[in-house]
């Protein structure tokens, strides 16, 4: 290491101070210089790459144990201990993930809390007659992007959708608003979320009754009521880790790609597994 580090800066300082000041001898290095690479430096060159390789692909969220599996997967013969000293020599080391998440805060009006009229039935015999809504949370530098969607159960495509810096009613109305714009007034439409404030809110509850929109809500604690919604985020989920890994500033950044993702996700031509 010491000759790869003198080999590395020599452009810099002359070999014989640095070779002093790491107590090197000036012959050793020039012998090490000059001596052809071994085997297992080539190969450590090609493993290195495949390792830097699985780890961007992750967005560099797999650690030593993961980009290990993949290399097995792929049928390179390796050893964890190796991957780990090709990624620590590389400076490869997966982001952390934020545990702590953004709690809701707001009240929840009993009265407007509805029954789970979709009763897990996700199929829709046609367009705008069932709609699921929900929301999710991307980490920025300047704090949470909050990204509300609907989504129509018959195409699976997202009709509505908003973005904001704040978990309030208006978040969850807009994206209503939206879907309701795009597809007109639909008659006969059921809409179906969890019994968060913000769906219970008198203002989104107050547009559902003026476009004659009929209200379902989960049962409380039961995610597998809205499960179709989970299972469709999972792309927006994925930009949300993107963009903390990443490292955006602001939240315009996240907000165009998120929009991006989110106005296509998910169509018909996308593989859905089953619920």
């Amino acid at each position: 290491m010491k000759f790869a580090f003198i080999a590395k800066h020599r452009g810099i300082w002359p070999a014989v101070w640095i070779c002093e000041a790491l107590g090197v001898s000036r012959g050793g290095f020039y012998t090490w210089l000059t001596r052809p690479r071994s085997a297992r430096s080539h190969e450590n060159e090609e493993l290195g790459a495949k390792v830097r390789a699985s780890f961007l692909a992750s967005d560099r969220t797999y650690g030593a144990r993961r980009v290990w599996r993949d290399l097995l997967a792929d049928g390179v013969r390796c050893c964890l201990h190796r991957i780990e000293r090709l990624m620590r020599l590389q400076g490869l080391k997966a982001r952390p993930r934020r545990r702590r998440l953004p709690p809701d805060l707001g009240e929840r009006q009993v009265a407007a809390v509805a029954p789970n009229v979709l009763d897990r039935t996700f199929e829709a015999p046609a367009p705008n007659r069932k709609w699921i809504a929900d929301f999710t949370y991307i980490w920025t530098a300047e704090g949470w992007l909050y990204v509300a969607a609907v989504i129509d159960l018959f195409s699976r495509r997202v009709v509505g959708w908003s973005m904001s810096a704040t978990m309030t009613a208006q978040l969850v109305t807009d994206a209503l608003m939206m879907a309701i714009w795009r597809r007109g007034k639909p008659d006969a439409l059921l809409h179906h979320s969890d019994r968060g404030s913000q769906y219970t809110s008198e203002p989104f509850q107050r547009l559902m009754a003026d476009h004659g929109v009929i209200c379902s809500m989960s049962r409380s604690g039961n995610v597998w009521d809205n499960a179709r919604w989970r299972a469709s985020s999972r792309r927006s989920r994925r930009s949300g880790r993107r963009a903390r890994r990443t490292g955006h500033k602001t939240r315009p950044r996240p907000t165009r790609s998120t929009t991006s993702s989110a106005s296509t996700m998910p169509n018909a031509g996308t593989r859905q597994s089953v619920i």
